[in-house]
């Protein structure tokens, strides 16, 4: 008899353990909670526009030249441009010239939105874009105010 209780008491110890296990298993397992944050980059340093043909003067009757160049990325990462537009800021009549009127008029500019559609990666003189053209534009007036006259060209990026 002393047997059964001592066999039982065992069978109740263990039972007793294992519940006490299940119990720390229950605290070594319990979930918990906690915050974070992260800041998001205000947005990217803008692309620097670098002209890379340097165009022939210009005069009556000239061709077409074509415009092209690349892009300095400042950022820390590659910046998706997708398209590049030219257009005649304005024009600056040269020392000297002649009297008269010389303005964007005088000029042709040709395909003035160029297709990039292309990852920059960070640094200088990274992708490439080409297609505009610009050339004079003769007209039936005289244009003798446009001799040596500078066209600055401004640049867009999409």
């Amino acid at each position: 008899m002393i047997k059964r209780t001592t066999r039982r008491n065992v069978t109740l110890a263990a039972v007793v353990a294992l519940a006490f296990a299940g119990i720390a298993v229950a605290y070594w397992t319990a979930g918990g909670s906690g915050t974070g944050s992260g800041v998001a980059a205000s947005g990217p340093a803008a692309l620097t526009v670098n002209q890379t043909t340097t165009l022939d003067a210009m005069y009556p009757g000239d061709s077409p030249q074509t415009i092209s160049g690349n892009f300095d990325n400042p950022n820390a990462g590659p910046i998706h441009v997708s398209t590049v537009t030219v257009s005649i800021d304005s024009v600056t009549k040269a020392s000297g010239a002649p009297a008269g009127t010389c303005d964007a008029t005088d000029f042709t500019l040709a395909n003035a939105t160029m297709t990039v559609d292309a990852e920059i990666a960070a640094g200088t003189a990274q992708g490439s874009f080409t297609g505009a053209t610009i050339q004079f534009n003769n007209k039936t007036t005289n244009q003798d105010a446009c001799k040596g006259a500078t066209v600055n060209l401004s640049y867009a990026i999409a």
